[in-house]
């Protein structure tokens, strides 16, 4: 019988003895995986950094180039006509485009799509306006934030606050609902015939004149007329701009951030040549 209880008592210690084990491992158990946890978040992935030729490899995402939004008259001159979108032909492309399942995406996503792989939405496509004109905020934005649609406002500074132009308080407004505020130059002279301090007055002064208005960032620019050379991409990546935007035009083999390509939207299309053209242009 002593040898009976003897046994029990060494069988409940080493069972107790298990417990208290089964117990301690239990709660170092969370806490070893928080530990893991935390180192694995530290670790992180190199990036990956596309070279040019990866870059022009990759397909290119739909982007709309707007100038006017008004009325114009069968008189009106050819270049009138092209340049300037009547409102309701803007709100039905608009509409259109959102009915089609396009996501407008902005520079800094297609920054990070060329350079780094990063991901887009479903039929990402780029909505931007030329020339600083009142109408792109009265009409544009307005139609736009009916589908949720963000857009970029190339600004010519010389032309803010003037009569039909876009305001400083209209500038800073965009900015603050989401859509991006790029430089235009200062006065639309073509970049291909500056010399000297050219460089400044067009290109320096103007980001720094939006920057004082948005409190923001401006690191995109557009080509007046779409015109550049290769002697203007180093001065613009010297003024601090990260990407520049052409026209539908060859990109450049060698830096094809600063050749952005554009589509000019024009006043004589229907909205099915519109689309058609959104499609055909970008579809490498």
């Amino acid at each position: 019988m002593k040898n009976y209880f003897a046994c029990l008592i060494v069988g409940l210690a080493v069972l107790a003895s298990c417990q208290s084990k089964e117990e301690e491992t239990a709660k170092e158990t969370p806490q070893k995986i928080n530990v893991v946890k935390e180192i694995a978040t530290k670790i992180e992935v190199p990036r990956v950094t596309n070279d040019a030729a990866t870059i022009l490899s990759k397909k290119e995402v739909p982007i709309l180039c707007y100038h006017n939004i008004k009325n114009f008259k069968a008189s009106d001159g050819p270049m009138t006509k092209v340049y300037s979108v009547k409102p309701a032909d803007f709100a039905a492309q608009m509409k259109a485009l959102s009915a089609a399942g396009y996501h407008t995406i902005l520079p800094a996503q297609l920054y990070d799509y060329l350079l780094h792989d990063g991901t887009l939405p479903s039929k990402p496509i780029m909505i931007t306006f030329d020339d600083t004109r009142g109408e792109q905020y009265t009409i544009g934005a307005t139609e736009m934030e009916k589908y949720g649609f963000k857009g970029v406002f190339f600004v010519m500074t010389v032309s803010i606050n003037r009569p039909n132009y876009l305001t400083k308080e209209q500038i800073a407004s965009l900015s603050k609902t989401g859509h991006v505020i790029a430089a235009h130059t200062w006065d639309h002279h073509r970049v291909t015939k500056y010399t000297g301090d050219d460089w400044s007055t067009q290109l320096v002064k103007p980001k720094a004149k939006l920057e004082e208005i948005t409190g923001k960032p401006v690191s995109y620019f557009a080509y007046p007329f779409g015109l550049w050379n290769k002697e203007a991409i180093p001065e613009i990546k010297k003024s601090g701009y990260q990407m520049a935007y052409i026209l539908s035009t060859k990109r450049d083999s060698i830096d094809p951030l600063y050749t952005i390509r554009r589509m000019i939207v024009s006043g004589t299309w229907t909205t099915e040549r519109m689309m058609k053209s959104t499609e055909s242009t970008f579809s490498k």
